[in-house]
């Protein structure tokens, strides 16, 4: 896959399409490209040209914990200059769970960057901000406290990062591990005050002040719970909400598996709003 330098950090991407369109997808927590690239090869076959990558500290990316107050942050500005640099702006940005979130800021941060939004898996609630503060965060500030950053290299997110791109590991152990709890309790900070919000990181006034055209689809279960994404629905002036799964999973953390087996019908919801929304411009 291609490798662009983006903001001095190294980015791997694809770009699924050939014409059409431009749009951004990104997965949830911080999965890798892989995350959205089914979905994304389903949107690109309807004329669309679909960039999906890895974001830094993610997938074979690089890792890098320089610039930004928050992590969301850090992402919103890689992706406005990977766009750049692809010539690919105006385009339509996309996410999931915390690529929504990411989506959402992008839309905040360059709001001339942003055709329209695709949102699904809207984050929110008690039990969301407190699950993922701790899984992004406090468990590797706890484990740099315990063992410096040969600990962080064997947690389960940081050693897929290093097996995935090996020069990964010798950046993390060349970095101060006290510099990395201060970075990492910095960007725990930023998520935190946030997290109150309908959905975290993003305060109903921001909301409202998005026009853009917006699809939002709700989840399912605890961390994605329905409510979010039908505030988000409400307060944003342009946007149209659709339910891919009616039962809720209360039962359920995270419910991937049921969102795998609707993805077809994700897919058919975002290319129908694409088309409508570029008929409109």
């Amino acid at each position: 896959m291609p490798i662009a330098t983006v903001r001095g950090v190294d980015i791997n991407y694809q770009v699924l399409g050939e014409r059409g369109p431009w749009v951004a997808l990104q997965p949830g927590g911080r999965r890798g490209l892989v995350g959205v690239k089914s979905l994304a090869e389903k949107i690109a076959e309807a004329g669309n040209r679909v960039l999906v990558y890895d974001r830094r500290n993610c997938g074979a990316s690089g890792i890098s914990f320089d610039g930004g107050n928050s992590e969301n942050e850090v992402w919103a500005a890689d992706l406005h200059e990977l766009l750049l640099q692809l010539d690919a702006l105006p385009a339509f940005i996309g996410g999931s769970s915390s690529g929504c979130r990411l989506a959402l800021l992008a839309a905040l941060r360059h709001p001339a960057d942003v055709r329209g939004l695709l949102l699904w898996r809207v984050t929110g609630g008690a039990f969301a901000a407190g699950r993922l503060v701790q899984n992004y965060y406090t468990q590797f500030i706890e484990a740099a406290e315990r063992g410096g950053m040969e600990a962080v290299c064997r947690t389960e997110h940081f050693a897929e990062l290093i097996a995935g791109n090996p020069a990964n590991r010798g950046r993390l152990m060349s970095m101060g591990v006290e510099r990395f709890i201060g970075i990492m309790n910095i960007w725990r900070r930023a998520f935190n005050e946030g997290a109150d919000h309908p959905i975290i990181g993003i305060s109903p006034a921001e909301l409202r002040s998005l026009t853009m055209p917006t699809c939002i689809i709700p989840g399912n279960d605890r961390t994605h719970p329905r409510e979010p994404g039908q505030i988000a629905h409400r307060l944003m002036p342009n946007a149209e909400y659709h339910e891919v799964l009616t039962e809720d999973r209360p039962d359920l953390d995270v419910a991937l598996e049921d969102w795998n087996a609707k993805e077809g019908l994700l897919a058919a919801i975002f290319i129908d709003f694409l088309r409508r929304a570029l008929r409109r411009a």
